[in-house]
């Protein structure tokens, strides 16, 4: 039975989504400033657990965290055609500010590869300054009006990398390796997220990039949804800025750039991904509350009784587990069960009485609703079992994620085949068609070319519109 208060995905799907968001207290909406939303506390939680992983990942590959201007002048913005072009719908300016007006407008970031190459431009000097690896978290504008918390709004948060390197083969190089090491391993890792992995189309890679490569995820709706990119800029913003530096032959060269980032629009893919009709699912992993403690008791004596237990349970727990003790006298056991089962909390441990005198806690799994998810474990040892359950958990929305995937993921032949594809998931397909051909399919079919996968087949086959021989295959769905 659906949880109250939150549509059935079978009978809704989009405001199955907006009820996870309210009921779980994700989110709110800015109705004073158009486009944008409020994190609550529970979403920005989440968002933070997002930070800690992936920044302890970009440090580790040698990364390092700086902050740049939010406002950027308009005439930077304007100095490579391409990627202005894409911006230019998007971009917020300001023309008036101190009660006079600018000069120079400026625009709102909707993203910094202009401003940062201005600055890259001055700092890069020599070989010896490469590779610089600068990453930055901030905020973004992008001109936005149909409000969908987290995954589409006018403002959002991200971070976004930015670097400089000698020759192609170490721009190239640090693309992938963000998309390998960084991004893919946090998203299926910590988010439970199976993903795959690879190069964006001419018509959808990123304005002003050489080369654009991107994580795509399924949702429970069949759609896909961009999970990260990462661009090889080239030699484009290093010419447009003017990025150069003197190689070891005393030569000046133009320095190969590179750009990548990741959004709050995860914290939709979670929601998307994993969540059911009793609401929010969280991977323990990226979960702020792990564990949640619930006591039951009817009198102040077994009150008492009960949380001294608690208290001795959960002592060696801190810095282990993330855990919540719930001992809100004012409300019923019951409402507390609904409460954390619709934010998504892992696991819940019961205990009363009757668990005292057996020396045992009732547990709920989240990711099982019901009395199939529940069990009785022992007090002594519990944190360790705990432990393997939370990892158990973890492994199990991962398993199912991909499974989904793979049922609704289907080998096509025919353009009609690829049609009735889309309508239910994602339609893998040789091709060999042209832009003009992909933009025919997607104005006919409203998907798009999603990947063309890293791991190839590496046989031939003809072409789902053309019927020309090639050996390349594309995944081909309808995105958020």
């Amino acid at each position: 039975m659906p949880k109250e208060g939150i549509t059935p995905r079978a009978e809704d799907y989009n405001q199955w989504y907006l009820d996870i968001v309210r009921g779980a207290d994700l989110a709110d909406y800015a109705e004073v400033v158009r486009g944008c939303i409020v994190f609550k506390p529970t979403g920005y939680a989440i968002w933070e657990a997002m930070q800690r992983g992936l920044d302890d990942r970009i440090k580790a590959t040698g990364h390092v965290n700086a902050y740049f201007p939010l406002l950027i002048p308009k005439s930077f913005l304007m100095k490579e055609a391409e990627h202005v072009e894409g911006f230019a719908p998007e971009v917020a300016e300001v023309t008036r500010a101190g009660g006079e007006d600018l000069a120079e407008p400026y625009v709102v970031r909707p993203t910094s590869e202009t401003i940062i190459g201005y600055f890259y431009a001055k700092w890069v000097r020599s070989w010896r300054d490469l590779p610089l690896l600068i990453n930055q978290w901030a905020n973004v504008m992008r001109w936005e009006m149909r409000t969908r918390p987290f995954l589409r709004t006018a403002e959002f948060l991200w971070q976004e990398g930015h670097t400089v390197h000698a020759d192609e083969a170490d721009a190239e190089q640090e693309t992938l390796k963000i998309l390998h090491e960084v991004y893919a391993d946090f998203v299926e890792c910590e988010m439970a997220l199976p993903v795959i992995k690879g190069l964006k189309s001419e018509k959808e890679k990123f304005a002003g990039a050489l080369r654009s490569y991107a994580l795509e995820a399924m949702m429970q709706d069949g759609r896909a949804l961009q999970a990260a990119t990462s661009h090889n800029l080239g030699q484009n913003f290093a010419r447009a800025f003017d990025i150069t530096y003197t190689d070891q032959n005393n030569t000046v060269q133009h320095a190969w750039t590179t750009s990548w980032g990741i959004s709050t629009r995860l914290i939709g893919a979670l929601i998307m991904a994993h969540s059911d009709d009793e609401g929010l699912v969280l991977p323990p992993r990226i979960a702020p509350i792990q564990v949640v403690v619930t006591p039951i008791y009817k009198s102040a004596e077994e009150r008492a009784a009960v949380l001294e237990v608690v208290d001795h349970i959960t002592a060696a727990w801190k810095g282990v587990v993330r855990f919540k003790v719930d001992n809100r006298d004012h409300l019923t056991p019951g409402f507390k069960f609904n409460e954390w089962e619709l934010k998504g909390v892992p696991l819940r441990v019961e205990i009363g009485p009757k668990d005292i005198a057996k020396g045992s806690v009732a547990v709920a799994r989240r990711d099982i609703p019901g009395k199939a998810g529940k069990s009785f474990l022992s007090q002594t040892g519990l944190l360790e079992a705990l432990a393997a359950l939370l990892d158990e958990v973890q492994q199990a929305l991962f398993d199912r994620a991909l499974r989904f995937r793979e049922e609704r993921t289907f080998d096509v032949t025919t353009y009609a085949e690829l049609r009735e594809a889309v309508e239910k998931g994602f339609a893998r397909c040789y091709w060999a068609g042209s832009t003009e051909d992909e933009q025919r399919i997607q104005d006919e079919t409203k998907a798009t070319i999603r990947v063309i996968p890293l791991e190839q087949p590496n046989t031939v086959g003809r072409c789902v519109l053309t019927g020309k021989e090639t050996e390349q295959q594309v995944i081909f769905a309808r995105a958020y």
